[in-house]
């Protein structure tokens, strides 16, 4: 499990092939889904929980001003190979504090 923190303003792209089987809940603050043709899309408070696969949505946004917090798990003993050109962003790890 990750955490995700994102200051106010703060936006991080979806990288579709990296958040494939990420289920996500927000922990703290408030995050707005970017949708795929750059449209703001709903705004989900604390407790929300959300997939991404197959949504479009190309980021996710703070519309706020303090630090929003999403809570990232995704399936652990699986193996994927994958082979692709474009640069792999890793999310932070927290060290598993709460």
């Amino acid at each position: 499990m990750q955490t995700l923190t994102l200051r106010g303003g703060g936006r991080v792209a979806v990288v579709e092939a990296e958040w494939y089987d990420a289920f996500c809940v927000v922990t703290r603050g408030r995050v707005q889904l970017e949708l795929r043709d750059g449209e703001p899309g709903p705004v989900l408070g604390r407790d929300a929980g959300f997939w991404l696969r197959g949504t479009g949505v190309r980021a996710l946004r703070n519309p706020g001003r303090r630090t929003a917090r999403v809570r990232v798990v995704t399936p652990r003993a699986r193996t994927v190979t994958r082979q692709s050109t474009d640069p792999v962003r890793q999310l932070p790890n927290d060290g598993g504090r709460t």
